[in-house]
Parts: structure tokens; C-alpha cells; sequence
């Protein structure tokens, strides 16, 4: 599920709703809508530690790329993951964390403000899965120089993402430790 809003921003970088095309109910691999997170970014954090044993080891990286000119004005940078029903922790600006899973199939869930992917993963003991989330502003000028106009659309997308790519989004973001709170 791709979903996607496009925000129209005058000069004076009010918020004006275009298009907004959203999902009013979470999907069921999400957790509590009203749950949100503090998160903390650690940077140059030591490398992760293998798998548990009989367990995956699934990453989950945030990638964000926002319009350079004006930014990303009055939107949330913070991404939410779901796993089977219940939060697991959640991601800013170029950030990821990761945690284990039981072998078998699972339902991830990342929300950004009002924008939702859910996706199924099935996972194997002993390995590694590197999951990103990609978040991708994009903004264009209109008008005139006296009275420009941006037109931005954003968008977030779950992909999976080769081992040699993963290893390196997670060499080069922050760690993210999110503390979840109601509401």
C-alpha cells in the first residue's frame, strides 16, 4: 500500500491541504494509534551484535530525503514500526534500530503522520534482514518571485534491502532509541 499526500506551501509557509489521501484505520500489524515516541539519535554507535540464537535479526532503517529549498515545514519526521499488532520503535531522519524476531511470517507496519505501508516479512533463524523505510519529500516552485508557491508531495515506502545495502545505511545513520509514550 503506497499512500501519499501532496501539501501546497505559500510564501508565507502556511499549510494548505491539496490532495491528502490517507488510511483513517491502521492496519492490524501496527500497534495503539495514540502511542507515539520520544526518540534519541546516537551517532557512531557500536556495530550491532550478531542474531539471538534461534531468532532473525530484522533492521529497520529510516531513509528521508526532503526538498532542500524549504525543508519539511510542519511535517513529522518520525516513522513508526509496527510489528504484529504491538509498536516496536520508531525512526527520524536518517536513523534505524533493529530487534528480534521468532522464525515465521510477520506483518510490519511503518506510519508517518497520516501515511501508512504495511508489508509481510517471513523470517529465518540465524539471519539478518534489513528493512527501510523511505521517506521522500519532493518540492517544486511555482509562481513568481515576489510570490513563490511550493508544491510538495510526500510519500513513505517499506523496502527490503540487500545485505552489502543494509550494512552500509547502518554504518552511516544514527541510532534511534525511541521511548514510547500515550497520547
Amino acid at each position: 500500500m503506497k499512500l501519499k499526500a501532496i501539501l501546497l506551501l505559500s510564501s508565507s509557509f502556511s499549510l494548505v491541504p491539496l490532495v491528502a489521501t490517507y488510511a483513517a484505520v491502521l492496519p492490524d500489524a501496527c500497534g495503539n494509534e495514540k502511542v507515539s515516541f520520544e526518540i534519541q539519535l546516537q551517532k557512531n554507535s557500536p556495530a550491532p551484535a550478531a542474531p539471538e540464537a534461534g531468532k532473525a535479526q530484522v533492521f529497520f532503517i529510516e531513509k528521508s530525503e526532503k526538498p532542500p529549498a524549504i525543508g519539511c515545514i510542519g511535517c513529522s519526521t518520525v516513522t513508526r514500526v509496527g510489528v504484529d499488532g504491538a509498536w516496536v520503535g520508531a525512526t527520524k531522519d536518517n536513523s534505524y534500530f533493529n530487534i528480534s524476531l521468532d522464525p515465521g511470517v510477520h506483518h510490519l507496519c511503518a506510519v508517518l503522520g497520516k501515511e501508512v505501508d504495511a508489508e509481510p516479512l517471513s523470517v529465518e533463524a540465524g539471519k539478518t534482514y534489513y528493512f527501510q523505510t523511505e521517506y521522500k519529500a519532493v518540492g517544486k516552485q511555482y509562481g513568481t518571485a515576489e510570490h513563490p508557491n511550493y508544491q510538495v508531495e510526500k510519500k513513505v515506502q517499506f523496502s527490503m534491502l540487500n545485505e552489502d545495502d543494509g550494512k552500509y545505511r547502518v554504518k552511516v545513520s544514527a541510532l534511534s532509541i525511541a521511548i514510547p509514550k500515550q497520547r
